[in-house]
């Protein structure tokens, strides 16, 4: 099922069983922001970038090789060299993906993302060494940045699809076949949105963080927030730019997120968050969030 009917859609969502997959990745992947630069294109659908601010290379550097090794106590965490020519580069996740024996390749808006996808290192480590199939979405016609555009309830087969710039009907209709998910929610984001994965995260399956401000359709945050109540943490504006959607559940009981995410949450949000199971962890990531994404932005999920 792909669709936009809130009520189908729910319906048959919470008729869904636990029993699609893993709901937390086995691994992840980074790429290290090398050259870091803020990128003209990405800004000019990014509304959380100003390419006037000054931006610390080495900095964000340090920045990115603390959040690896921090991560690696969590769980298996590889990095790859970055590469100048490609700023956004250090955001993986648009650009791959990854199912139980697939490697999804996704359709970038941008020129400048379109050349990440030719990365031979990263296609040729999930192809010769852990034996993954290539699913490229770039020659289907729609726009799809895939875990930026759909976030995915890994656990349920369950999808959410925020419509913008970066991704159209076509593109959420190829990433739902690609992922084979059970059924997906199209929605539009609201005016100034780009990714979905920025107003809204599903952790491990039993909880959801949610900017109901960034839905154009306050109605489709109220019935997601229904699938995860009690666990649905509705968060402020203040919240939501400072990067508390983008957050991701590394493990069944750790959150993890920037330090200024953890820092713009309320007490009441951190306390729901440890009601519904799960640890708060958070690292520095003030110079990389200059570019426009955060926590999530940087991790690539190996299922």
């Amino acid at each position: 099922m792909i669709t936009r009917d809130l009520e189908n859609f729910s319906r048959f969502a919470r008729a869904c069983s636990s029993d699609f997959g893993a709901a937390c990745a086995k691994a992840a992947f980074l790429v290290a922001p090398e050259g870091f630069a803020l990128a003209e294109q990405s800004a000019s659908d990014n509304s959380y970038m100003d390419m006037q601010m000054s931006v610390n290379a080495e900095r964000a550097l340090a920045q990115h090789r603390g959040l690896q090794q921090a991560m690696s106590r969590t769980l298996p965490t590889l990095c790859f060299p970055g590469d100048p020519h490609t700023p956004d580069g250090l955001f993986p996740n648009n650009v791959f993906a990854t199912a139980p024996g697939r490697l999804i390749l996704g359709h970038m808006r941008h020129p400048v993302r379109q050349a990440e996808v030719e990365r031979a290192d990263i296609r040729g480590y999930f192809r010769d060494v852990l034996g993954c199939v290539e699913v490229d979405l770039r020659p289907q016609s729609g726009i799809c940045e895939l875990t930026g555009s759909l976030v995915i309830d890994h656990a349920r087969g369950l999808g959410f699809c925020g419509l913008s710039e970066r991704c159209d009907e076509a593109g959420a209709a190829a990433m739902h076949g690609a992922f084979g998910l059970r059924a997906t929610l199209l929605f539009d984001l609201a005016p100034g949105e780009y990714h979905s994965n920025v107003v809204l995260s599903v952790l491990a399956g039993r909880a959801a963080v949610i900017a109901a401000d960034g839905f154009a359709d306050p109605a489709v945050a109220a019935a997601i927030a229904g699938l995860y109540a009690p666990h649905a943490v509705m968060l402020s504006a203040a919240e939501k730019q400072a990067f508390a959607g983008n957050c991701l559940a590394l493990s069944a009981d750790q959150v993890w997120m920037s330090e200024a995410a953890r820092a713009g949450l309320s007490a009441g949000h951190r306390d729901q968050l440890r009601a519904a199971g799960f640890e708060l962890r958070s690292v520095p990531l003030d110079e990389i969030e200059k570019a426009g994404g955060s926590f999530r932005c940087c991790v690539a999920e190996v299922f």
